[in-house]
């Protein structure tokens, strides 16, 4: 018999999201598809959305040619840019468009072989991340050495923000208000919403965004209301049964004792198939149609919830440890994370595609 765990990707829920995302942007938008499009599957998440999406990011250019490879052929933008000459000539032979966010990258196309040309190339400033760009003291200088770049024929300029994810902060509305004032006068589409820009800064909106997590329903936004719908629902079943006394210990670190009989279910998923091993005991499952939780220490194979009030449900019950019923925000705040890294980490675990229209 299989192992039951699995991760169930929804991907018509996954093109509504993509859908939600274009209409709140009102213009274009690239689906990030980076880290394997949130643990999702790059290569079956673009096919899903190759005929209604603008075009795809990625972090780096082997993710890109992974999706060239699998036969996509829309735009694909590497969100880091190239590390290497060599990146740079390869990158154009896969047409992907190319973030340029230091000097090293820039004097690599001003300095590219003849064979390199008409590239599309994405110029990031910072802009109060203080992480990767260009200096915004900087936008008008570069954008003239990018207009005489032979290697160049098309030029977005784009920013990112630190904290669209807080809306009572005005970092966002700074950063806006410093990328406009920076790069006003400049003949170039521009790009800076992301999921939480789209969702909470309609100030962002820009020539194209950039939506990632909120494709795959996850509200970047945690406890807001959302249209969004959850893509990835993880699950897995009960495959053994025990009984324990008051004072039994569970698990490894005896983290669990027991202050009353309980009933207890082994399930066949752990830490390696993605499900944190820090969650707290008490942390929600769906467990057939009923509401149950987690005990004792997960373990990299399989972790063990209370069915001591959950009637009926036995060896064979279906458990969702997140997506439809459970929230992985919920799951991923438990343990003082975000939703992203949950999904990230979903990697052994099979991936069955479904398309309920």
């Amino acid at each position: 018999m299989s192992r039951p765990s699995r991760a169930l990707i929804d991907v018509h829920a996954l093109r509504k999201n993509y859908r939600l995302a274009r209409q709140l942007h009102g213009g274009r938008a690239l689906a990030v598809l980076k880290a394997n499009a949130y643990g999702h599957g790059a290569v079956a998440c673009a096919r899903a959305l190759e005929a209604t999406s603008d075009g795809f990011a990625v972090a780096f250019l082997d993710e890109a040619i992974q999706l060239r490879h699998a036969g996509i052929g829309g735009p694909i933008l590497v969100l880091e840019g190239c590390f290497t000459r060599a990146e740079l000539i390869e990158a154009h032979a896969h047409k992907c468009w190319v973030a340029v966010h230091q000097e090293e990258q820039l004097r690599a196309l001003e300095q590219a072989p003849s064979q390199v040309g008409g590239m599309h190339a994405w110029v990031k400033f910072d802009s109060g991340m203080r992480r990767a760009g260009f200096p915004l003291s900087q936008a008008k200088g570069l954008a003239q050495r990018l207009q005489g770049c032979d290697a160049v024929s098309r030029m977005t300029l784009m920013s990112h923000f630190a904290r669209a994810d807080e809306p009572e902060s005005e970092a966002t509305a700074i950063q806006i208000a410093a990328f406009d004032t920076a790069t006003a006068g400049i003949s170039a589409e521009r790009s800076l919403a992301n999921s939480a820009g789209l969702l909470a800064w309609p100030a962002a909106k820009r020539d194209w965004s950039r939506p990632g997590i909120m494709l795959y329903g996850v509200d970047p936004l945690p406890g807001s209301p959302s249209a969004l719908s959850p893509v990835m629902t993880l699950e897995s079943e009960v495959f053994a049964m025990r009984e324990i006394e008051p004072g039994d210990a569970l698990g490894y670190g005896a983290h669990y004792v027991a202050a009353a009989p309980r009933r207890v279910g082994i399930v066949a998923i752990g830490y390696a198939d993605g499900y944190p091993r820090t969650v707290p005991q008490g942390t929600p499952v769906m467990v057939g149609a009923h509401r149950g939780q987690v005990i004792g220490r997960v373990s990299m194979d399989m972790l063990t919830i209370d069915l001591t009030d959950v009637p009926g449900e036995g060896v064979g019950s279906r458990v969702e440890l997140w997506g439809r019923n459970i929230s992985v925000n919920d799951v991923a705040s438990a343990i003082g994370t975000i939703g992203y890294e949950l999904l990230c980490h979903v990697q052994r675990v099979p991936r069955i595609y479904e398309d309920a229209r």
